[in-house]
């Protein structure tokens, strides 16, 4: 039988499992080799271009689709500068919404090359 350890406490939240510390509290190297939830990225670990999401919602829009980026690890007007040129570029409509740009119409491939030319590793998201 193998010694069971706790990997999560309700005190500390996840634990490392080497030193037995919080993640957040862990300096050891085992925290950096410790597999990663979802695209591989902690919570924390925040760059450029991580957990991009271009997906296409008619919700709320009485049948229109709109093409949503979300994401973007950007400030307000990093976001507004960044819709523009995506505006200008599909030739449509759009907006900042919390945090998320949304741009009129299915341009969800010339989205995504022109986020890549940009150097954010952006990944089409939903069917």
């Amino acid at each position: 039988m193998s010694a069971s350890r706790p990997v999560y406490s309700t005190d500390k939240g996840r634990l490392c499992p080497a030193c037995r510390n919080a993640v957040t509290d862990c300096s050891c190297k085992a925290q950096a080799a410790a597999a990663r939830p979802g695209d591989g990225k902690a919570p924390g670990d925040r760059v450029l271009g991580d957990r991009v999401r271009v997906r296409r919602e008619t919700k709320g829009r009485k049948g229109k689709g709109v093409s949503v980026i979300e994401g973007l690890p950007l400030n307000a007007a990093e976001l507004a500068a960044l819709a523009k040129q995506l505006k200008t570029r599909c030739g449509s409509g759009g907006a900042v919404k919390n945090g998320t740009i949304e741009i009129q119409g299915d341009h969800r491939p010339v989205i995504i090359e022109f986020l890549k030319s940009q150097g954010i590793a952006a990944r089409l998201a939903g069917g």
